[in-house]
């Protein structure tokens, strides 16, 4: 039983936080920390002193970002001068305003211009910029110099510790921790499939969102295993073939969704469901609760659950052999049972999913044991050897298109745009302090890191004020309950470092309460403590957010329309290169990398969904473009899936044997591919005139043949419908962005 919960405990934790790379930055920049505190403590150094190597610390730790653990030590290794450059010239220049603001400008500008020279020059120039205002904050002296020269030092010697010897990470352990983490993950999202079957009328509005939110959460890791998957293994095939495995387990998840909604309903789901949210349940009331096909539809959702979480030691015996078998067995028309055409698709879509499940096990876990296979077993590791033998890497690769330079260079831009904000911010934070101006000018910097449009900027600048001022409130009471007792204020300090990185990437105003709060006893630590001095916070804060949106409005500005119109177009391009590919391949020719090519539209799709984000905040007053942005990302989420589709599909050709290449596909793709170049030629110039083509159904354009449509669960069908909802899908997008020409008609 202890280990039924430790494993049920482990696989909570790893579909929270994937990868645990939450956790580990957490726990690695509170352990250098502690260790910082422990050496320095051991020396006997005052107060002041601790705080600099706490915060040396945490800068040495959090700033270098490389995955490999070699490029980590060289970026550790030049960052330990670049600190004590920065730290003596802060020093130096901190009583000498005119010089040192010029100074301070100066190292603004050079540390965000140096994003363009990859996660080594972000590291040297955070390291940069934080040691100079740690300096500042510290108010450190020429005197005192020797004594911060050696706490940056032990800083960093502990930093190194904490890293490589006592809290390692490879990216190969982080791929593998992703990997149980996509298994968790998946097996919440068939979690929430059983909810979905047995959920009543009063409840299926709730059950329909968790299923939105988990699909969402699926893709989520997807995409982190794939940005992982270079560094994370040595062998290219390896990695093609888990990122295959991975993408055919995501899509028939989303498939298996689709089907039981479709179940639930008078009427075949439209895709949209599932990634508009606040999108309705279909009508149609709910599945029979006593049908024995149900009774058997529930049973098989948790068997695949329990099949996906088991690791491949416990998921032998007979009793899971024959559980594994019954599910692929569906995948033949005679083991279907009697039921409706829409609860047979289900069963079908169970048996699609465990053929994926049973490729993703083989990919994770490698070959197993096959004494007792059915033969509708049988068939499915054979098709999957086929495909795994298969897949090649292929050695050519695009030529990369030459980037923007000058000040159309976004490094050089959002320099550019730092260095005024950050003047403005010197000239007003001086106004309202002269102790404590840089207050206003962090602010105004963090605003500008990771975000590349005005409303970005915005956005990140309101979470930041609201998280303050929260932080606050909480400094003034922590600061009077902690009073000098000098061990439990850094015990809470060390506490909230923790939560600062465990909740950065959900929340940016939970990270900026944390960090508000732990300055407050940092405060009361270098008895400079006064409830004056949080407000002062307060007010400085809102001066550099304020600074920071200025110089990103009126400085060679990207407004937020101009960002996502440029993703929305790159988003059409890749989805017009997956669903070009795969049809080519489909009609008998070749479509290139279409694995690559997929996760190029996921990763692009990745960035328009981010960059929407200031039209969708809650805060923003215009409700109905809100509505307009988010029902555009998620009609390009349904269209990604179904291009997603396609290309997996494709990728089945030449190993499957109930796919045949079909060259009258490609004349029925045209439309299609028509539709979306007219959208993505009217959202890059609104004075495009090429016009929406709208026709029949991509089904009905085909002449009788080989592709007349078969039964449902057939690859000939499958094909069509993705095509058929891709172009219903893309029509879609015509009236929202105002491109002339008119949807067509949705087909149930």
């Amino acid at each position: 039983m202890r280990t039924a919960g430790r494993v049920r405990v482990r696989d909570r934790l790893a579909a929270s936080d994937p990868g645990l790379i939450r956790l580990t930055a957490g726990l690695r920049t509170v352990t250098a920390i502690a260790l910082t505190l422990a050496v320095l403590a051991a020396l006997r150094v005052p107060v002041p002193q601790l705080v600099a190597g706490a915060m040396a610390a945490m800068v040495a730790t959090f700033a270098v970002r490389e995955k490999q653990r070699g490029p980590q030590a060289v970026t550790l290794a030049l960052g330990l001068p670049v600190a004590l450059a920065s730290g003596s010239l802060g020093a130096l220049l901190g009583q000498r305003v005119v010089a040192g603001d010029l100074f301070f400008v100066g190292l603004i500008f050079c540390a965000v211009y140096g994003r363009r020279f990859g996660d080594r020059g972000t590291a040297l120039g955070l390291i940069g910029f934080q040691i100079y205002f740690l300096s500042l904050f510290v108010r450190a002296t020429t005197s005192a110099l020797p004594a911060l020269y050696g706490v940056i030092c032990v800083a960093f010697a502990c930093s190194a510790a904490a890293r490589f010897v006592l809290l390692p990470q490879t990216p190969a352990g982080t791929l593998d921790r992703l990997r149980r983490a996509f298994r968790a993950r998946l097996a919440q999202l068939l979690a929430a499939h059983a909810e979905l079957l047995d959920a009543g009328p009063d409840e299926a509005e709730k059950v329909l969102e968790d299923l939105r939110t988990r699909t969402a959460r699926l893709h989520e890791t997807a995409l982190l295993i794939q940005g992982r998957l270079e560094d994370g293994t040595s062998d290219p095939a390896v990695a093609r073939l888990l990122q295959r495995r991975i993408a055919d387990a995501e899509i028939a998840a989303e498939r298996l969704g689709l089907l039981l909604l479709t179940a639930r309903s008078a009427r075949r789901t439209d895709t949209l469901t599932l990634h508009l949210p606040g999108a309705p349940l279909p009508s149609g009331g709910e599945l029979p609760v006593r049908d024995e096909a149900t009774a058997a539809l529930r049973r098989d959702l948790r068997a695949l659950r329990l099949l996906m979480l088991r690791p491949a030691g416990e998921a032998s015996g007979t009793a899971l052999s024959q559980v594994r078998n019954r599910l692929l067995g569906y995948r033949e028309e005679e083991n279907l049972p009697d039921a409706s055409p829409a609860v047979q698709d289900v069963f079908r879509g169970l048996g699609e999913a465990a053929r994926a499940a049973l490729g993703l096990r083989l990919a994770l876990d490698g070959p197993q044991d096959e004494s007792d296979d059915s033969p509708a077993t049988a068939r499915s590791r054979e098709e999957l050897d086929a495909e795994d033998a298969a897949i090649e890497i292929s050695e050519e690769s695009e030529p990369e298109e030459p980037g923007p330079t000058g000040l159309k260079r976004p490094t050089t831009r959002a320099a550019v745009q730092v260095a005024v904000g950050s003047s403005l911010a010197i000239a007003g934070g001086e106004l309202l302090s002269s102790q404590r101006w840089y207050w206003a000018v962090l602010t105004c910097w963090i605003v500008f890191i990771n975000t590349a449009s005005t409303g970005e900027i915005l956005v990140k600048g309101y979470r930041r004020l609201l998280g303050t001022v929260l932080g606050v409130v909480a400094g003034i009471g922590l600061a009077g309950l902690v009073g000098h007792h000098t061990w439990t204020a850094f015990a809470l300090v060390l506490l909230f470092i923790f939560a600062m990185f465990y909740t950065a990437p959900l929340s940016y105003t939970l990270m900026s309460f944390f960090v508000t709060a732990m300055l407050g006893l940092l405060y009361t630590l270098l008895n400079t403590y006064s409830a004056s001095v949080l407000v002062l916070r307060i007010e400085e804060t809102a001066l550099g957010a304020a600074c920071g949106v200025i110089a990103a409005a009126v400085v060679l500005p990207i407004h937020t329309d101009r960002r996502t119109n440029d993703l929305l177009v790159a988003v059409l391009d890749r989805l017009a290169d997956v669903t070009r590919g795969a049809v080519d391949q489909l009609s008998g020719g070749t479509g290139g990398d279409l694995v690559e090519q997929a996760r190029g539209l996921d990763q692009a799709l990745a960035d328009l969904r981010a960059a929407t984000q200031p039209l969708t905040h809650p805060i923003t007053p215009l409700r109905s473009r809100r509505d307009t942005a988010r029902y555009v990302v998620a009609l390009l989420e349904t269209c990604a899936y179904h291009g997603r589709s396609l290309a997996a599909t494709a990728e089945l050709l030449p190993t499957h044997p109930s796919i045949a290449a079909d060259p009258r596909l490609r004349g029925a793709c045209r439309r299609i591919l028509h539709n979306i170049e007219t959208i993505a030629a009217h959202v890059a110039d609104p004075r495009a005139g090429a016009e929406m083509e709208t026709g029949p159904s991509i089904a009905s354009m085909l002449e009788p043949g080989t592709l007349r449509t078969p039964r449902y669960g057939r690859v000939t069908d499958r094909v069509l419908r993705h095509l058929q909802r891709l172009d219903e899908a893309v029509s879609g997008l015509a009236r929202p962005l105002g491109v002339a020409g008119g949807p067509a008609q949705p087909r149930k």
